[in-house]
């Protein structure tokens, strides 16, 4: 793959500020397994969210002397140096796109709508908000850089940091990942869907069961390294190939129906690559299960078009037409809050993506 385009290194000192919001985004074709530098083995689609967001200001200082860019890095206006190694991490993978860094001093501060220890992942939103500043910065030397080019290498150097940070540049639904069913898909970044959207998908709703806060006891990028050696890896992938082009066309027609049938679907096949591989383990818990099945019955005797879909952890996601949204955050209070740690939830819906703000973190 040529990245060469994505290069910028025009090498000049200038102090800069800028401060940018991104938002968290959740998969309905699950991406699971990667190879090279944080590219997918399948492509994967997604609903932007709207509420769920990370706000990161970052301001860029000449520092000539270094070979490496130094930064500070605040969390809720607090010094975080637990985070260091992540951001350095970071910093190793774009220092290729932009040697420029190494000239500057950032200090860099970001907050959460949510909480971080939500149960919630946060590096999505979080790794989308740094990359945009940092594109933003490239910008002040590239004022000719137009907005398509601008969000495509933002979720490039997003894909850099997480995988999934790349589907939360653009809303309110993005692809990552090559695919023959969509016109310009990259495995580089992801792509929004510019038309095609029915008006129910536009509005969804997503709320958010937080049945466990913790940590997993398997991390993510344990999780899609285990997938090298899968013994259900390329039939998994060929279905997520196959899931993206069926769920094109039911994004299109406002098939709900269909979409349940998916999007379940998907959840179901992620966890399953979990309890399948070497060595098994599972991240759903008993009260994932109860949940699931309650709102399989709920469904069922009210006929309110209510699914679930799973991220690769014990919280549950509850998808619903804008319209409905009364009826099932009742149901939630009634019925599920006990499952729920500390009975939280977090409401959210489908959004139009990242913005660039006009105020300073205080």
């Amino acid at each position: 793959m040529n990245t060469d385009s994505f290069v910028f290194s025009k090498r000049l000192i200038k102090n800069f500020h800028t401060v940018w919001r991104a938002p968290s985004n959740i998969a309905l074709v699950k991406y699971w397994g990667k190879y090279g530098v944080q590219l997918p083995k399948n492509p994967s689609i997604s609903f932007t969210l709207s509420n769920c967001v990370t706000t990161t200001e970052v301001s860029f200082f000449p520092n000539d002397k270094k070979k490496y860019p130094t930064f500070e890095f605040y969390f809720n206006k607090k010094e975080r140096p637990d985070f260091h190694p992540k951001i350095n991490q970071f910093f190793d993978y774009i220092l290729p796109y932009f040697p420029i860094l190494k000239d500057h001093h950032l200090v860099i501060s970001s907050i959460n709508s949510f909480p971080h220890s939500s149960g919630i992942a946060s590096s999505a939103s979080a790794m989308a908000a740094l990359a945009l500043c940092v594109v933003d910065f490239e910008k002040q030397f590239h004022p000719e850089l137009g907005e398509q080019d601008f969000f495509k290498k933002a979720s490039f150097l997003a894909r850099l940091g997480s995988g999934s940070a790349a589907r939360s540049i653009k809303g309110p639904l993005t692809l990552w990942g090559k695919s023959p069913a969509f016109q310009n898909s990259s495995d580089l970044y992801a792509i929004p869907f510019e038309s095609g959207i029915h008006p129910v998908f536009k509005s969804y709703c997503d709320t958010v069961l937080i049945v466990d806060r913790g940590k997993k006891q398997v991390s993510s990028s344990v999780g899609h390294q285990l997938m090298q050696d899968h013994p259900f890896a390329v039939n998994r992938f060929d279905q997520a190939h196959k899931n993206c082009e069926l769920l094109k066309s039911v994004l299109k027609t406002g098939d709900i129906e269909q979409f349940i049938e998916i999007t379940e679907s998907e959840a179901l096949s992620l966890h399953s690559m979990m309890m399948t591989s070497r060595p098994r383990y599972i991240l759903m818990q008993p009260n994932t299960l109860s949940i699931i099945n309650k709102v399989w019955e709920y469904r069922v005797q009210t006929k309110i078009p209510i699914s679930f879909t799973l991220d690769a952890g014990a919280n549950v996601h509850l998808l619903y037409p804008v319209n409905e949204s009364d009826k099932v955050i009742t149901f939630i209070k009634s019925n599920l809050l006990h499952y729920c740690q500390s009975g939280q939830f977090i409401e959210d819906q489908v959004g139009e993506g990242a913005k660039k703000c006009n105020f300073m973190i205080k």
